[in-house]
């Protein structure tokens, strides 16, 4: 077998991981990054640098090298995080194994670090309300704002799934949303009257100021210079708006869907409805989500069980 330089390997993979399971690219650069920091310790972190200056091949990396790495690793980065970039590694090497590039997965024998899941932040009902009641603003970026928290509170969506809406993935008729999950899974969820609302809203206002109507094609939201509104923009307004009504909670844009979540299962939705408003692949990660509602459960559980 013709020895295989590491570093020549990954954006292969990469490639494969973008073409064959729809990886986004945000998922893309972390695994990229993850996989460089590794490769730059094979190289030099165990001896002070001397293997530097020569090519590192993947024969090279045994069960001793991966250990080290996550030695390495340890004290510096979280376990959550040590455990995020072993799962990086893992998936590199069984890529490489399947293709033959190698013979043996260094990974297979190394357990992975054990972490408590970090409980998401959300908001209670009440101050939900009280800071989309703060975005009271009637012009074109104050009725903006308020259609972009009603909407990424009333259907629950990622802050990427809402910066990434088009004006023709709004459908006023069924009250939905057409929506471009990851790995570029696309679903159909419900978004509530208020959210879509205050899109007609904002979206009259500025055709009204700007001239700028429906286009099926044109962004949902757009920022001041009339371009597709960014993420990061999105987390910057909502930093304003917390400041604005002084919520004791820190919360993200992803934490309103963190609240979305939360608040569906305390008025009673199953988890698997949960799961598929959410675009969950799997039932497990919506799972974070019930610890929030244990009083709830266990209300429940003492009126009804016969042993109670």
């Amino acid at each position: 077998m013709k020895l295989q330089k590491l570093t020549e390997q990954i954006e292969p993979f990469l490639k494969a991981l973008s073409s064959e399971k729809g990886y986004s690219t945000h998922t893309i650069r972390a695994y990229r990054h993850d996989l460089l920091e590794f490769a730059s310790f094979a190289k030099s972190g165990e001896d002070g640098g001397k293997k530097a200056q020569r090519t590192l091949v993947i024969d090279e990396v045994d069960a001793l090298t991966i250990r080290g790495y996550l030695g390495f690793l340890h004290g510096k980065n979280e376990k959550v995080t040590i455990a995020r970039k072993l799962s990086t590694l893992r998936s590199f090497f069984r890529h490489m194994v399947k293709h033959h590039l190698v013979d043996e997965d260094p990974t297979a024998a190394i357990l992975t670090p054990k972490h408590n899941r970090r409980m998401p932040s959300y908001l209670s009902v009440d101050d939900m309300f009280r800071l989309l009641d703060q975005t009271m603003e009637e012009t074109v970026l104050g009725l903006r704002n308020r259609a972009l928290f009603e909407t990424l509170y009333g259907a629950g969506i990622r802050v990427s799934e809402l910066t990434g809406l088009n004006v023709f993935d709004v459908d006023f008729s069924s009250g939905c949303l057409r929506v471009m999950g990851k790995g570029g899974r696309e679903r159909i969820v419900p978004a509530g009257e208020r959210a879509l609302d205050r899109i007609r809203a904002y979206r009259d206002r500025l055709l009204n100021k700007t001239g700028i109507g429906v286009v099926d094609d044109a962004p949902l939201f757009l920022n001041k210079n009339k371009g597709r509104l960014s993420s990061r923009s999105v987390g910057r307004i909502l930093e304003t708006l917390i400041r604005k009504c002084s919520l004791a909670v820190p919360i993200s844009p992803h934490g309103l869907r963190h609240s979305f979540a939360t608040h569906m299962l305390d008025a009673g939705a199953d988890l698997r409805t949960v799961q598929e408003l959410l675009g969950h692949k799997s039932l497990s990660t919506t799972q974070k989500y019930t610890h929030v509602s244990i009083d709830r459960l266990m209300a429940a559980y003492d009126k009804a069980h016969p042993r109670r």
